[in-house]
């Protein structure tokens, strides 16, 4: 088994909440993370059928990508559906945690994953959302404590380099030190000298951590008094942003890139904004998960030959067949990607701890769009 709180904290160094954007009720939804979790189910929806499948398979965890209540609720009675499930959840002692913008944002996400899938080489993102500054902590610890310090610092979200992830480098050394009578040390005696063998730990992290890091150093660090030193970088900050934009390996004809589309997310129609342009070419492509209209004058900027996401509004749609930029609406629900991908990472980071935990994808349909 795994303790709640250990899971989302790994969770989060790969997701954190900070990523996402200003407004998202993002994080713990409904019950308590503080108790042991047997079961976990990965879900794009929380809707009263995924309630259903999660007790009838005893799940305590379910991870949503969308939140199950993005508006205040004004009763907490049986009286609709949607409370009827919320009632539910909590009387089978199922807890409820989302993911959302933060999903979308974070690199190797959902943006990313649409991107391969699709086979499209990513260069930049689509809009900006974050520029944050980069730090590094050094911190001083006994040998014996090391590699826990390192662990610990990596789940933190400490050290995470582009595609990799518990980056740190090590330096072997001695520490001195002479308690006085106030101290209570862990090694060494009262007003003696003491040589400790030690390792000086380096790893980088975004500002916006500082407070997780060094209370996981404070967590693992077996001194009275840790020794470490914070340091400002000038490294250019940390950038993060919504959707992606990247190049085919070949260009496409327009109908055998929207066929493409179609195949991969296994649609039988898209909507299609389209200009005069009908016979152009398909080469570099922006995409955003989700409702991403407003992104559009970003695809234009960064010259995208194709913008795929969701839910395009009417007259946002007049707006953009005027620019001449051709959109594929595929609907909201592809997002469903993110169920086996999250499952599959969740079940890594399952092995790497050792965790006794099932992790199970949802088999729920929550699209509610049929086509005939």
């Amino acid at each position: 088994m795994v303790y709640g709180l250990d899971f989302i904290r790994r969770f989060e160094a790969f997701c954190p909440l900070w990523l996402a954007e200003e407004g998202d009720p993002v994080g713990l939804h409904i019950g308590s993370l503080d108790r042991e979790i047997k079961k976990i189910m990965m879900t794009l929806d929380v809707r009263p059928e995924v309630v259903k499948e999660a007790i009838e398979k005893q799940v305590d965890l379910i991870i949503a990508k969308h939140p199950p209540i993005f508006r205040p609720i004004q009763r907490l009675v049986p009286d609709t559906p949607q409370n009827a499930m919320y009632l539910d959840l909590v009387k089978h002692d199922i807890s409820v945690y989302a993911a959302h913008t933060n999903m979308d944002i974070i690199e190797g996400g959902l943006n990313d994953w649409f991107c391969e899938v699709l086979g499209v080489e990513v260069d930049n993102y689509l809009s900006k959302t974050h520029e944050v500054p980069m730090k590094k902590l050094v911190v001083y610890v006994p040998i014996e404590q090391a590699e826990q310090m390192r662990q610990r610092l990596g789940q933190s979200g400490a050290g995470n380099i582009g595609n990799y992830h518990h980056a740190s480098y090590s330096l072997k050394g001695e520490g001195r030190f002479t308690p006085n009578e106030q101290a209570n040390p862990t090694i060494g005696q009262i007003n003696q000298a003491e040589v400790v063998e030690e390792e000086r730990i380096e790893v980088i992290y975004p500002q916006t951590l500082e407070t997780k890091v060094l209370a996981a150093m404070y967590q693992v660090h077996p001194y009275e008094e840790p020794a470490f030193d914070i340091l400002q970088l000038d490294n250019p900050p940390k950038t993060y942003g919504l959707g992606r934009i990247g190049n085919l390996e070949k260009p496409l004809t327009l109908e055998d890139f929207i066929t493409h589309v179609k195949e991969t997310f296994d649609l039988a129609d898209v909507r299609l904004i389209e200009s005069d342009d009908s016979k152009k070419m398909v080469q570099r492509v922006a995409i955003c998960g989700g409702s991403g209209e407003k992104f559009y004058p970003d695809a234009i900027r960064q010259k995208a030959d194709v913008y795929l996401t969701g839910d395009v509004y009417y007259h946002t749609a007049h707006d953009i067949q005027a620019t001449g930029l051709t959109v594929i609406d595929p609907g909201h629900h592809i997002e469903k990607l993110c169920v086996p991908k999250f499952a599959e990472q969740m079940n890594t980071w399952k092995q790497e701890e050792n965790w006794e935990v099932e992790i199970i994808a949802s088999e729920t349909n929550t699209n509610p769009f049929q086509t005939r």
